[in-house]
């Protein structure tokens, strides 16, 4: 078996934001923002493009973006290139994504809360050890939360996550290392494919199953990657 790299946004794409993806992602979502628990029961992918309200606003392209029962939204990034001004795009698109919601004259209580979720395949705050960073408005000084803006950030940074396959154990351990080990197996480990989220994730991401022309572009999307890291090598 050869599986594609979910870290590259074609794939991360096709493995989480597809039609037959909707429990894959329920499962991702509750691991990696809920500590595995069971707190998204059904959500709707929906289309990651965010239209601009307003003349002079810019496009946003997320990697996939979800609605869940309650309205809450999600939008996932994958993003393997450090580039200026990065964290900068992921609270704009976050605000975006929040303000986006109301139509023409409807009321504030109608918003719901936006939650970005954004995995890197750098270190973004290396002043910290932890693997999962969360960050919402709170007071400066009594660390009071403010709770009438509904937009959190959560960062999971791929270096950080240095486990091996025997040492995964929970739900957020396996799915993490689905993300950064993937395209390195020729097999499904056996604590991986017990999970049938992971499982089905693993037999979307497996070469055999793409078309000619998804192999095109998921090769051109690689080439890119790797030009962008030579080109950033040769500056350094």
């Amino acid at each position: 078996m050869n599986f594609i790299n979910p870290k590259t946004d074609f794939a991360f794409k096709k493995i989480f934001g597809s039609n037959e993806s909707k429990d894959i992602l329920i499962s991702f979502l509750n691991a990696l923002i809920y500590n595995a628990q069971p707190i998204i029961e059904d959500l709707e992918i929906i289309d990651p493009y965010l239209a601009p309200a307003y003349q002079g606003l810019k496009d946003s392209y997320l990697d996939v973006q979800a609605k869940l029962k309650d309205g809450s939204l999600v939008i996932i990034e994958m993003q393997v290139l450090n580039v200026e001004s990065f964290g900068k795009r992921i609270l704009y698109n976050a605000a975006k994504a929040y303000s986006l919601q109301l139509q023409s004259g409807e009321g504030y209580r109608y918003l719901k809360p936006v939650i970005a979720l954004t995995i890197t395949d750098f270190i973004m705050f290396s002043e910290s050890s932890q693997l999962i960073s969360r960050f919402v408005f709170k007071e400066e000084t009594s660390n009071l939360k403010y709770t009438e803006i509904g937009i959190d950030l959560v960062f999971i940074e791929l270096p950080k996550f240095q486990k091996q396959e025997e040492e995964l154990e929970t739900l957020s351990d396996k799915w993490i290392y689905f993300i950064k080990s993937a395209s390195r197996l020729n097999f499904v480990p056996s604590n991986l494919g017990a999970v049938p989220e992971i499982q089905r994730a693993f037999q979307i991401a497996d070469r055999v199953n793409l078309t000619s022309k998804e192999s095109e572009e998921l090769e051109k999307r690689e080439v890119f990657i790797q030009d962008q890291q030579g080109a950033i090598l040769l500056a350094k």
